[in-house]
């Protein structure tokens, strides 16, 4: 008896139906948006992270040494793959690339609910425009997946940030700051004790008074960011500033800002990031953690060597993530259960008919089960039953001697006699109350 690999899982049909249902609602959202469908390689080569984030993040990565040698990985997300096909097609391609996908993802850490070592995220990404527009066309996007969910705006939130924003901010202390490892304190600022917390700014370059003098000034900006451009006179940090005023106006006119909150205190945790940020919680907080997040990597591309290309863009985790906790405790999770609309039951040798009946149903887009296991009627209509089959038609030799076929309505058990050649007929959706 074989058991599956720990952080890994099995979907059964039952669990499955709710997630495609999440995920086809959010992949319709980004196609409303104009977002092209892409897909991509599981296998990529290890550098693609290593030379970003140092020899450290293999002890995340599924990677391994293939047979001709390469040292390739697993991907563990998807933004350094889709900036290499940018790259390999930049030229040819038009601008702004909107594109989107669904695929799983694989990261070796720590599995706890909402999180395993592997993920399916559907991503959406802009490339091609520096605008305030495209920064609020993502948070557009995802908030329209949540609401087309079911969720509204008081069971959400974007918290908004800026990368610039806490870079200037940092270097306008009188310090010698790592504003990289400054910023990847940030990020575990709600993660660990306020000590620590602080301690780890101070080992980023900051004094202690500094340290703590810097989180003021990124929760007073919260509620004012006048108050960032009061404490520093940097035309940079004044640009970045408005830049993140720019795209909450725009979001506004997205229709969309209702659901952001300005939170300097969101970093996002990988280097790549440059502008705008932000992180989708839990209103209620019910759901301790980030759902997803996003934002702007305005170099990644000419890192790849492209040429320069801003981008923005947002991770959705769909499955073996945070976002069915949110939509479980909201209640806006879909109805779970495998459900049929027709169950064409066979009663001796009526092959040619059943088939028949159950093609032309097919053929009006409904999901229509028949016989393939030689079963007896008892059998077949306690698995009709057991799928919530809604209507039954039974197909026998001696109906079809009569030139009639049965059409049962499952939910309160009547059946009608039908003619053969008149069912389904006509109809696009024959049913019981129909011939009654």
């Amino acid at each position: 008896m074989y058991e599956g690999l720990k952080g890994f899982t099995d979907f059964y049909p039952d669990e499955m139906a709710p997630l495609r249902e999440v995920i086809d609602t959010i992949e319709d959202t980004a196609r409303a948006y104009g977002f092209r469908e892409t897909s991509t390689p599981a296998l990529e080569p290890a550098e693609m992270w290593t030379d970003k984030s140092g020899e450290d993040i293999v002890d995340e990565l599924y990677d391994f040494e293939d047979k001709g040698g390469r040292h390739v990985t697993l991907t563990p997300e998807l933004t350094p793959t889709v900036a290499r096909m940018v790259v390999a097609k930049q030229q040819a391609l038009s601008k702004p690339i909107k594109w989107f996908s669904t695929r799983p993802f694989w990261r070796y850490e720590q599995v706890q609910q909402g999180r395993f070592r592997e993920l399916y995220q559907t991503n959406a990404d802009i490339f091609g425009s520096s605008e305030p527009e495209a920064d609020a066309e993502v948070l557009a996007f995802a908030a329209d997946s949540l609401t087309n969910l079911g969720l509204d705006g008081s069971e959400f939130e974007f918290r908004v940030s800026h990368r610039d924003i806490l870079g200037e901010l940092l270097r306008s202390f009188d310090a010698d700051v790592d504003t990289t490892e400054a910023i990847r304190a940030v990020d575990k600022r709600a993660k660990v004790e306020r000590e620590e917390y602080l301690g780890l700014l101070s080992d980023a370059g900051l004094s202690y008074d500094q340290a703590r003098e810097f989180d003021d000034l990124l929760v007073a900006g919260d509620d004012d960011l006048s108050a960032l451009t009061d404490f520093s006179d940097s035309d940079d940090l004044a640009a970045a500033v408005e830049n993140l005023e720019n795209v909450l106006a725009a979001a506004e006119d997205f229709g969309v800002r209702e659901y952001c909150d300005v939170s300097l205190t969101t970093a996002r945790g990988l280097d790549y990031y440059t502008g705008v940020v932000f992180e989708c919680f839990d209103a209620s907080g019910e759901v301790s953690r980030s759902i997803f997040g996003g934002g702007r990597y305005d170099h990644l591309i000419e890192e790849f060597g492209g040429q320069p290309t801003p981008a923005v863009g947002v991770g959705i985790g769909v499955m073996n993530s945070t976002l069915p906790l949110l939509l479980q405790t909201h209640d806006a999770w879909p109805g779970e259960g495998i459900s049929t609309d027709y169950y064409v039951l066979q009663v001796g040798d009526v092959r040619p008919v059943a088939s028949r009946i159950a093609r032309e149903l097919r053929e009006r887009g409904h999901v229509v089960e028949t016989d393939v296991s030689d079963r007896s009627f008892g059998a077949q209509m306690n698995y009709a039953d057991s799928i919530d089959a809604e209507t039954v038609v039974i197909v026998g030799e001696r109906d079809l001697e009569n030139d009639e076929v049965t059409v049962k309505d499952m939910e309160s058990g009547d059946q009608t006699n039908v003619p053969v050649d008149e069912f389904p007929g006509d109809s696009e959706r024959p049913t019981y109350d129909e011939f009654a």
